[in-house]
């Protein structure tokens, strides 16, 4: 049974716990991880964190972490002052912040045996399908490695007009991007109330959302109001990104220490059901959402491969039509013409054309460069009747 029809039963709420998903992406704001009065990071909150992380990971969960944090430690080193900073400054803080940062999580996650990975990110790299497929094939092969990405906007190159925002919002994205089944959004607030909790003395904590409505969205605040100034507005806007694309959402207190250890024993959360699973909802986007730019008309054995769930390899592939470039959608054709299916393409039209009817061990001395062993990865397609 797929994981959000389980927890729509009666028992549903019992089954909203962190070890019961698969890949989880945990974002952390700059208020958990540094102390601002001292400029410091919180290094005992930390270590719980990690501890909770560890124990995920040590049970066959794969966790991608969203944290945020480098300027708010950078500007305590540099020793700039209180108040609103100048874009470069901002940008020279991130940079000598994130060295920091990245530091901590390598050694407290490396003290569990674990291996982390930094990933920085713009908007770009999860809005334009090129750059799209470049990140997810590297955090993909740092979680099939064992290791744990470490994820941040880059604000030492982001400008106001790139930036996400919040990382809210980008961790919405990458939780999409990478098929997550679970986005966590530890807060300065347990949840999402009926009314503002620090005006209003009858607001009620709203234990799950099976869908974002209007209603919903009132509730977080209008976009002048005290309270969405606090964030819970872009944390709405973020759940209407993960539960679209089949990802759980939850929000939480984050201050004390071992925040997902506390949601698995109940502690005060609201929880925003996925619309459909991850893998259902990235093939009807690729099916039905993104325009052809092409063909590729493939042979019987890689028919028979495709729907035995493998990738689809240049070997299989007999002619290529259009002009498309990495990362647009193709349509896949059998030997009599008929659609087999459809996919994000790994090759620009000119280097698919070298390759065509090619062993992938052969791609780089034709292309010059070591490119990708399949054509359409399995995870980028979807076949008629799926």
């Amino acid at each position: 049974m797929p994981l959000t029809a389980a927890l729509s039963g009666a028992d549903g709420q019992s089954k909203l716990r962190p070890e019961n998903f698969r890949r989880i992406v945990i974002k952390i704001g700059s208020a958990l991880l540094v102390d601002r009065a001292k400029g410091a990071l919180r290094q005992e909150w930390l270590a719980a964190f990690v501890d909770d992380v560890a124990a995920l990971a040590s049970g066959g969960r794969e966790v991608l972490i969203v944290s945020s944090g480098a300027i708010a430690l950078g500007r305590g080193v540099l020793g700039l002052p209180a108040g609103v900073l100048k874009l470069e400054e901002s940008q020279a803080a991130a940079a000598v912040g994130q060295i920091a940062l990245a530091r901590a999580y390598s050694e407290m996650l490396g003290g569990h045996g674990i291996t982390a990975g930094q990933i920085l990110l713009t908007l770009g790299d999860t809005e334009e399908r090129r750059r799209y497929l470049n990140a997810r094939s590297t955090i993909t092969t740092l979680l099939r490695m064992g290791a744990i990405p470490v994820i941040n906007e880059n604000d030492t190159v982001a400008t106001s007009e790139i930036r996400y925002g919040d990382n809210d919002r980008l961790a919405a994205r990458v939780a999409s991007m990478m098929g997550a089944d679970l986005l966590v959004l530890l807060s300065d607030i347990d949840g999402l109330y009926t009314a503002p909790p620090h005006t209003d003395p009858s607001a009620r904590l709203i234990p799950v959302v099976e869908r974002i409505t209007p209603e919903i969205e009132a509730m977080a605040g209008g976009a002048a109001s005290e309270y969405s100034r606090g964030g819970m507005r872009t944390k709405v806007e973020a759940g209407k990104i993960a539960t679209v694309a089949g990802c759980t959402m939850v929000i939480t207190l984050g201050k004390p220490q071992n925040p997902l250890r506390r949601i698995s024993e109940g502690a005060p959360a609201t929880w925003f059901l996925a619309e459909a699973n991850p893998v259902t909802a990235r093939k009807k986007w690729i099916s039905g959402h993104l325009e052809p730019r092409g063909t590729l008309a493939i042979d019987d054995g890689a028919v028979r491969a495709l729907r035995a769930g493998k990738s689809l390899l240049p070997a299989g592939v007999r002619r290529v039509e259009g002009r498309f470039q990495r990362g647009d959608t193709i349509v896949i054709l059998g030997p009599a013409g008929e659609e087999i299916g459809r996919g994000l393409v790994a090759y620009d039209a000119a280097d698919a054309e070298r390759i065509a009817g090619r062993n992938s061990s052969a791609i780089e001395a034709i292309l010059g460069y070591a490119g990708r062993t399949a054509m359409v990865h399995r995870d980028d397609m979807v076949l008629r009747g799926e």
